[in-house]
């Protein structure tokens, strides 16, 4: 069979059928038999299974997101706590010059960065790391005044 037969055939099958039967006047006889059926008065609707309890989850979900966001606007909103304020310390003398060359460098160095802490604290006086950082290098000179004590 060549290719030109094969088509001869496919047109030929386009061409419209009809059934036998005429079918929608058997399934139309066939309805009219039916007796209707009693009409039920209207069921109780009953939820699925699960429902309620999604229902409930639903609900406590959307409290705690108001409850978060609530938390967060008002630690947002609420005025931060004043830092303390930064106190010479009286027993810190601001320049200290120890005999032993070693400690004189370390002194020197200590000093330095505690006027620029100081300065940076004037710029921001709020900043808890800033003042950290003062009260380290605080703790510092007084441990080396200490090392100057005891070595001499």
């Amino acid at each position: 069979m060549n290719e030109f037969t094969w088509r001869r055939q496919l047109r030929e099958l386009r061409q419209p059928l009809s059934p036998p039967d005429d079918l929608w006047a058997s399934i139309d006889r066939r309805l009219n038999q039916l007796t209707p059926l009693p009409v039920a008065p209207p069921a109780v609707q009953i939820e699925p299974r699960g429902t309620r309890r999604r229902r409930l989850l639903g609900v406590a979900t959307l409290a705690a997101s108001v409850w978060l966001c609530a938390g967060i606007g008002w630690r947002l909103l609420r005025p931060a706590a004043a830092p303390a304020p930064v106190v010479e310390s009286a027993a810190t003398p601001v320049s200290w010059r120890p005999a032993d060359p070693r400690l004189a460098g370390a002194s020197i160095e200590l000093d330095a960065a505690r006027m620029e802490l100081r300065q940076a604290l004037q710029q921001a006086p709020h900043s808890a790391a800033l003042q950290r950082l003062l009260s380290r290098a605080e703790r510092q000179q007084a441990r080396l005044r200490r090392l100057g004590r005891e070595a001499g």
